[in-house]
């Protein structure tokens, strides 16, 4: 953000406690805040697994060090990380800033304008969700053409909905910086919060980044900033066999592709009284090696009991998939049983292949009975 001109605090990020002394003390004042690293939010309201309450803290800087000792390396748990958490292996020691008041801004994709779509609430600090829901006419909205960029007007009506009481000319200045790092980098999403307001003028106090997958190639600077420790091993590994992967705490493993059937496909495990393990969406035209590192990954997991592979063969071909079932019990000895729900195109093909390959499928008629079988497996 302070490569695009965006007035940010100073901080220093440490990775060993020995780095700990130092950095706070080269921060002006006499306290500093020590913020844990995770790409999750909720620090501030988080819990470490060994009990130390809050991934945030303000504290004397001779006391940083210690506090900093209870949260490097720990697992913080927040309201967005699930009960397993994520690791804390970078801390950030910044300096106490003197905030004014505090807003919330943010830039994100909307699909009703087909372009970015600015927000901004003269209140921050807290869950927009919350206040968005309480008093959503505090909240002000503003498209912007993605052709032609933001203008001085759109800068200056974010400017208003905030509330800015310092220099206006210099705040849709820093609008209009946000913008442009939000364009230039393919970001997603854009949230500072807060944006404050000092008697220095607006301030990115703190923000969270998302960025389009789909231009790693051209944002290789930025993507080999990614930190590995904060992913799932089996999103990782999901991401190299080019599978669309998120791990989930169920025991049945599902094995789909699009979207949609995945979703449709975890709804109808619920309503069977099972849970399912993962979303696995292979896409519409994976490979057998790709059916095999599905497997793969989900073999590896010990909450799986059973596995739910659900294939629409529409642009997918059903006997693709059925090579890729057989390859994988062979090559990844899978331990647990296979329930199997084929239609589409190359159907035929698919289950004669699976009847004369040796290995053991339940084959299922349609979805209900493909969820049934597989949450009966799963007992």
């Amino acid at each position: 953000m302070a490569s695009f001109g965006i007035n940010v605090p100073r901080g220093i990020p440490v990775t060993s406690l020995d780095q700990v002394a130092a950095a706070a003390d080269s921060l002006a004042g006499d306290e500093v805040v020590v913020k844990s690293q995770i790409l999750a939010g909720g620090r501030g309201l988080g819990t470490f697994t060994s009990g130390f309450q809050g991934g945030v803290h303000l504290v004397q800087k001779d006391k940083a060090l210690d506090v900093a000792s209870k949260m490097l390396g720990g697992t913080l748990v927040t309201k967005q990380t699930g009960p397993g958490g994520r690791p804390v292996n970078t801390l950030l020691i910044a300096e106490k800033m003197n905030l004014l008041r505090e807003m919330y801004f943010s830039i994100v994709l909307d699909r009703k304008t087909a372009g970015p779509v600015m927000i901004a609430c003269a209140e921050g600090g807290t869950s927009i969700e919350d206040l968005a829901a309480k008093s959503p006419e505090k909240i002000i909205r503003i498209p912007i053409d993605i052709r032609a960029g933001i203008s001085d007007a759109d800068a200056m009506k974010a400017v208003e909905g905030l509330g800015v009481t310092t220099d206006k000319e210099a705040a849709a200045e820093q609008i209009k910086r946000l913008y442009n790092l939000f364009a230039s980098t393919d970001s997603t999403m854009l949230e500072v919060n807060p944006l404050a307001e000092t008697s220095e003028g607006l301030l990115a106090a703190d923000a969270k980044l998302g960025f389009d997958d789909s231009a790693s190639y051209r944002q290789k600077e930025l993507f080999a900033m990614a930190d590995e420790s904060q992913q799932d091993p089996r999103e990782r590994e999901a991401a190299k066999a080019d599978l669309n992967f998120i791990a989930l705490d169920g025991s049945i493993g599902c094995l789909v592709n699009g979207a949609g059937l995945a979703m449709a496909t975890m709804d109808i495990i619920q309503a069977k009284g099972a849970s399912p393990a993962n979303f696995c969406d292979v896409g519409g035209n994976a490979s057998e090696e790709q059916i095999v590192a599905a497997f793969s990954i989900l073999e590896k997991d010990p909450k799986v009991k059973a596995i739910l592979v659900n294939i629409f063969g529409g642009i997918m071909r059903c006997d693709v998939v059925a090579s890729g079932i057989i390859a994988a019990a062979k090559r990844v000895n899978v331990k647990v049983p296979i329930v199997v729900r084929l239609e589409g195109t190359k159907v035929n093909e698919a289950k004669k292949l699976l009847a004369e390959s040796g290995i053991d499928v339940i084959n299922a008629s349609d979805l209900d009975d493909a969820a049934e079988k597989a949450a009966q497996a799963a007992l």
